[in-house]
């Protein structure tokens, strides 16, 4: 049997924007009152997620927390942390602790830099 291995794609897209602000106004029909409650919330809860993710102490706890983030991402068209949290799910168990181990620090590397991405546009979004 084949494992597969997390391996962060080559040439990360720099220029693009953390959140995908088209998506997010179709999900909220234009309501630009319910987008920013909504990224607001977003932005609130998504530390608490790392932290599960960071905390994981089974490759389940690891696959939820993953899983969970990937599906909150979405939520607000932040694409390349929905693609992270994705690969992030996929890590596999099956491989040697020590890969398993640098895969999820790989992961949460490009996680963490995903999400200070998405928190940023948010925050320059609704600067006061």
């Amino acid at each position: 049997m084949k494992t597969r291995t997390f391996e962060a794609p080559r040439g990360r897209a720099g220029a693009a924007a953390a959140i995908d602000r088209g998506y997010l106004a179709r999900f909220t029909m234009g309501n630009e009152a319910l987008t920013q409650e909504v990224l607001e919330l977003f932005a609130a809860q998504v530390p608490l997620m790392l932290d599960r993710l960071r905390q994981a102490q089974s490759d389940a706890d690891w696959q939820a927390a993953a899983h969970t983030l990937k599906g909150s991402a979405a939520a607000v068209g932040a694409r390349q942390l929905q693609c992270w949290a994705e690969l992030a799910e996929r890590v596999d168990a099956n491989v040697p602790a020590a890969e398993r181990e640098a895969q999820r620090a790989l992961a949460l590397s490009l996680i963490v830099e995903a999400t200070e991405a998405a928190c940023r546009q948010i925050g320059q979004m609704y600067a006061a």
